[in-house]
C-alpha cells in the first residue's frame, strides 16, 4: 500500500481542485480514476471518491473492490441535497465530507481515516443494550452484525442516542440532523424513525420513546 498516495475517483473534473488540495494540505500524492474503470490504478491508501452519478450500489461494489485490496479506507463526497439518500456500506472503513469543508477539515477527515485503527477512543463508541454505534466510522451494530442504515437514518439514530432522556420536537430533529435549510415537513422525521425502529429490533426499538404532542427521545 502507498502510504503517501491518494486516489480521487470521479466522473467528472469538478473536484479536481478540491482533491489537490490534499497534496498541499496533508502532503498526499492524488491519482485519478472513474467508478468506472477503477483497475488500472496503483497502489494507494485512501479512496476519494465523488459520489456524483454514482449510484449506492455501485458505491457497495467498489466498497468490496476496496475490502478485497486490504480494507483501503474511503472518504466520499457528498453534496448537501444527496446526504438524505447516501448510504455508506456498513462493512467498510468509510466517512463523508461536503464539498464546503475547508482544506482543514478535509486533510483532517484523511488522517482519521488512513490512521483508523490509532483513532479510535472511548468516547467513540456507545453501547446501548447489544447495540454498538461508532461515532468515528459511522457504523452500527447489533450482536456484533452491522445494521444497514442510510447516512441520515444512522445520524437521527446517533443523535437521539448521544443526547439521551430528553425530548426533541420533529421541527429541532429536522434542524440538528437535516440542518437548517431543509424544506422538506417534520413527516420526514416520523418516516426516518419508523425505518429506523424497523432495522434495530424490538429491544433497541423500545428505547426510542415517542413523545406524544412533542416528538421523540431516546431511554438509557
Amino acid at each position: 500500500m502507498a502510504e503517501n498516495s491518494i486516489l480521487f475517483m470521479a466522473r467528472t473534473t469538478r473536484y479536481n481542485d478540491f482533491a489537490r488540495t490534499l497534496a498541499e494540505t496533508a502532503g498526499y500524492e492524488v491519482a485519478l480514476a472513474t467508478p468506472d474503470s477503477p483497475n488500472a490504478v496503483h497502489d494507494f491508501c485512501l479512496l476519494l471518491l465523488d459520489a456524483d452519478g454514482v449510484r449506492n450500489d455501485r458505491i457497495e461494489q467498489i466498497s468490496k473492490w476496496l475490502e478485497d485490496r486490504g480494507g483501503i479506507p474511503m472518504l466520499v463526497i457528498a453534496d448537501d441535497e444527496a446526504l438524505g439518500a447516501l448510504h455508506l456500506p456498513a462493512h467498510s472503513h468509510s466517512d463523508f465530507v461536503c464539498p464546503t469543508a475547508t482544506p482543514t477539515e478535509l486533510a483532517v477527515r484523511v488522517r482519521r481515516l488512513v490512521g483508523q485503527e490509532e483513532s479510535f477512543a472511548a468516547d467513540d463508541v456507545l453501547r446501548v443494550d447489544d447495540m454498538v454505534i461508532n461515532l468515528a466510522t459511522y457504523q452500527v451494530t447489533i450482536d456484533d452484525e452491522p445494521v444497514d442504515l442510510t447516512l441520515m437514518e444512522y445520524s437521527l439514530l446517533s443523535f437521539l442516542a448521544t443526547h439521551p432522556n430528553r425530548a426533541y420536537s420533529r421541527e429541532v430533529l429536522l434542524h440538528r440532523v437535516w440542518g437548517f435549510e431543509y424544506c422538506g415537513g417534520t413527516r420526514t422525521v416520523d418516516v426516518h424513525i419508523r425505518r429506523i425502529r424497523s432495522k434495530v429490533g424490538p429491544q433497541i426499538a423500545a428505547h426510542i420513546t415517542t413523545v406524544r404532542g412533542v416528538g421523540y427521545l431516546f431511554k438509557d
